[in-house]
């Protein structure tokens, strides 16, 4: 070994590391690469970023090569060089590194071939690991799917409980609710509200000459009309029947007014077709109205004085809105 050694020494070893498959590099004690031969070259290319020895080993491997370099002694071990954009296979490596003077080191790293039977264990392995990961994540798009589903159905469940089936406004128990909430925020804030209880007048009529069908759809249109011409705070629901309630938040007796005469005049110019548009159809609403008095008004007591109020407009007449005491 002696006069291979002096050999070298002696001659230009360059041409020697230029030709060998052992990937050799010379490195400050820090990792920095300060040169390497042709082997390493090729292996760089697959690291253009990396310009320590740490970069080209994977993350568990850095933390073996820190503590190596701070030991400053012989290392000797065996380590994979993971290929970049290669889920599969990685470069399985024995790994030098050899104190040298000028503070450096020099990393010599030879490829380990693995016998073909072995080799093909590995790559069967690698395949079902692969495959594993393919169908994990095809079984979390799958769970994905069957959440956004799941969260779909309680929406529509939701809804299905919350909203009047023939109409589409809020059904009794939710506009209740509603009412009771914003009761105790009046209350708690001493804020303005205001509700109205309307009633389509002479609805029994309808259903007993024009049949239940027209009926459902006077109902259709009447609530189509009220969510139309309601202000964007304002919430209407189905209280029962023919009969639906409105609250107005913030709002007092002359708002609330001001908007029971707008739709009153809005139900008298609307035309229903019946008979499959052979003929039309009118009909009109009343309105009771009344403005919460905080100290004083329960929720059903509110709602018990805009009833009361609404059916003094209709025994003075119908198609008009009055006001509760």
């Amino acid at each position: 070994m002696k006069p291979l050694v002096d050999l070298i020494s002696t001659q230009d070893a360059g041409q020697a590391l230029e030709n060998i498959h052992a990937m050799v590099a010379l490195v400050e004690y820090d990792g920095t690469l300060v040169s390497w031969n042709r082997a390493f070259e090729a292996c760089k290319k697959l690291f253009p970023r990396a310009d320590n020895l740490q970069g080209f080993f994977s993350e568990g491997d850095k933390n073996q090569i820190e503590s190596k370099l701070k030991s400053k002694i012989k290392e000797h071990w065996v380590a994979k060089l993971p290929l970049p954009d290669e889920d599969e296979f990685a470069l399985h490596c024995d790994c030098q590194l050899i104190p040298i003077s000028g503070e450096r080191f020099l990393f010599i790293a030879e490829e380990v071939k693995l016998d073909s039977t072995l080799h093909e264990s590995v790559e069967r392995l690698n395949r079902k690991m692969k495959m594993f990961q393919i169908e994990s994540e095809v079984t979390k798009k799958i769970a994905r799917n069957k959440q956004i589903e799941m969260e779909a159905v309680m929406v529509q469940a939701q809804e299905v409980a919350e909203i009047d089936a023939l109409t589409f406004l809020f059904n009794r128990r939710v506009i209740v609710k509603k009412l009771q909430d914003e009761v105790l925020r009046a209350e708690r804030y001493n804020g303005l509200l205001s509700i109205s209880v309307v009633d389509v007048d002479h609805f029994k009529a309808v259903n007993d000459t024009h049949g239940h069908p027209v009926g459902d759809d006077v109902l259709r249109q009447v609530s189509r009309q009220l969510q139309n011409h309601i202000r964007h705070p304002d919430l209407v629901g189905r209280y029962g029947g023919e009969e639906f309630l409105i609250l107005l938040p913030s709002s007092d007796l002359h708002a609330a007014a001001e908007q029971a005469a707008r739709l009153c005049e809005q139900m008298r110019e609307m035309k229903i077709p019946i008979n499959n548009g052979a003929q039309t159809l009118n009909v009109t609403i009343s309105i009771g109205i009344a403005q919460f008095k905080n100290g004083i008004d329960t929720w059903d007591g509110l709602l018990n004085r805009a009833d009361n109020a609404m059916y003094e407009a209709k025994n003075n007449g119908r198609d008009r809105w009055m006001m509760a005491d």
